[in-house]
């Protein structure tokens, strides 16, 4: 049996995972809800299309030791794989929907990966070049310059997911050492590892290559998607809305004539639990530990937070500096690291961090 045979069967493999990345996708994600024009939701069109969109690779997958088709594969992943890791990163924290800054820059991001692919790409799917073999044997040129800016485009999304996660610890951790720090770093960390995995067929220009890129891309797919789409299940995403009571409209908000008066309510719920009753000596308290002290839901013990706390963490940790100002004081032969623990903070590390956060705020 011909070598190029496991080269298309290796293609084949590849492209499998994509299509059944891109039916899961579809089958555990949901269309926005109505009504909530601004609301975060994982609708499924966008990254349905992005894990779909490698189907034109099918050319190659029928006939590896077709010029064009192998064209086609070799530019394929380093002219697509960063504005895909881009666009989905931005995707799954929520920013894409949020900042017409980030809409703006992925639709152009992606004017340049579909000028870049369309010309091999033709020239695969049809029996007759639109181009001379010069411009084809110069084409990994324009597919060199585009992928240096994409990897531009990737890390601004990996500094927004960064961004928003910081936000998301804040607002509901009161420790960022709760956080789930191992996961998010996998989230920033994978396109940049991921990003050598692209290149080596393409430099090399080796079939060979290919193949084995194509096998362990197959494998990471299969990686990625048991380890993110259990997250957007959209019957949890449902359930959690009830029992959230989510209305993330802020026109919505603005129209309930009872707002301020259950924000100022839910205000002196949150300050008879937290400061009252000292929860914020708990090292391990989040946002949903005050939510089951308050008689709304989730949404606006969030909302109060950000309107009258600035947020969760920051309300929490300033109790608890003031609480240990006050602790060194009572217990002078006291180490700093007991102090901290009897002050809420998971360690003496995390007092200073906080310390130092509240003094950049200041200032």
């Amino acid at each position: 049996m011909k070598e190029s045979y496991y080269y298309g069967l290796a293609a084949m493999m590849n492209l499998t995972t994509y299509w059944i990345y891109a039916l899961v996708l579809w089958r555990h994600s949901s269309d926005k809800p109505k009504g909530l024009i601004k609301t975060i939701w994982p609708d499924r069109k966008l990254p349905f299309l992005i894990f779909i969109f490698p189907t034109i690779l099918l050319p190659y997958i029928f006939d590896p030791t077709n010029p064009s088709a192998w064209l086609l594969e070799k530019c394929f992943f380093p002219a697509t794989y960063h504005f895909c890791c881009g666009v989905l990163m931005l995707y799954y924290s929520g920013v894409i929907k949020q900042q017409n800054q980030c809409k703006t820059i992925s639709r152009i991001a992606a004017i340049f990966v579909i000028v870049t692919i369309v010309v091999p790409a033709i020239n695969a799917w049809l029996t007759t070049q639109i181009t001379n073999d010069n411009v084809l044997r110069n084409w990994k040129y324009v597919v060199i310059v585009e992928s240096i800016v994409m990897i531009g485009y990737m890390i601004f999304a990996i500094l927004k997911v960064k961004k928003r996660v910081t936000e998301t610890r804040d607002a509901n951790y009161s420790n960022p050492d709760d956080f789930p720090t191992e996961f998010t770093r996998r989230i920033w960390l994978t396109p940049i590892l991921l990003t050598l995995l692209v290149w080596p067929a393409f430099l090399f220009d080796s079939p060979r290559l290919m193949a084995i890129q194509n096998v362990l891309i197959a494998v990471t797919n299969i990686m990625a998607i048991l380890n993110i789409m259990h997250e957007w299940k959209s019957k949890k995403l449902l359930i959690e809305m009830k029992n959230d009571e989510i209305y993330q409209n802020d026109e919505i908000y603005q129209k309930e004539s009872r707002l301020d008066e259950i924000i100022n309510q839910t205000a002196l719920e949150i300050e008879a639990y937290v400061k009252e009753q000292k929860a914020y000596l708990n090292s391990h308290l989040k946002i949903g530990d005050v939510v089951d002290h308050s008689q709304h839901g989730r949404t606006y013990v969030s909302l109060t937070f950000n309107r009258r706390f600035g947020s969760f963490a920051n309300y929490v940790n300033k109790l608890r500096l003031a609480h240990y100002k006050q602790y060194v004081k009572k217990h002078p032969n006291e180490t700093k690291e007991s102090a901290a623990l009897a002050s809420g903070f998971s360690s003496y590390n995390a007092y200073y961090r906080a310390k130092q956060k509240m003094k950049r705020k200041k200032q």
